[in-house]
C-alpha cells in the first residue's frame, strides 16, 4: 500500500501542476504534449490521475490508519504493537 500511495501522490501532483499552469498562464500541459485536451493520450492521463485522486480519498478509510508514506514508521508502530 505504501508503493501505491507513493505513485497516486505522485501522479496527483502531476494534475495539480497541470491545474496551476492553466490557471496561471492559460497552458494545458497534458493537452500540449498530447496534441489536443479531448486526444486518447491526454484523455487516458486524466483518468489516471483521477483514479489516483479517488485512491487518495478512500485509502485512509480502507487501511483505517491514515495514509502511509514511511515503511520504517510502520513497522515499529507494529512492532511496538506486538509487543
Amino acid at each position: 500500500m505504501v508503493i501505491a500511495n507513493i505513485i497516486t501522490y505522485a501522479l496527483v501532483l502531476i494534475g495539480a501542476l497541470n491545474w496551476g499552469l492553466y490557471g496561471i498562464f492559460d497552458f494545458n500541459l497534458v493537452s500540449w504534449i498530447f496534441g489536443g485536451p479531448r486526444s486518447v493520450g491526454a484523455i487516458i492521463v486524466y483518468v489516471i490521475i483521477l483514479l489516483a485522486a479517488i485512491w487518495l480519498i478512500i485509502s485512509p478509510i480502507i487501511s483505517g490508519h491514515g495514509l502511509r508514506l514511511d515503511i520504517r514508521r510502520q513497522q515499529m508502530k507494529e512492532e511496538k504493537q506486538e509487543a
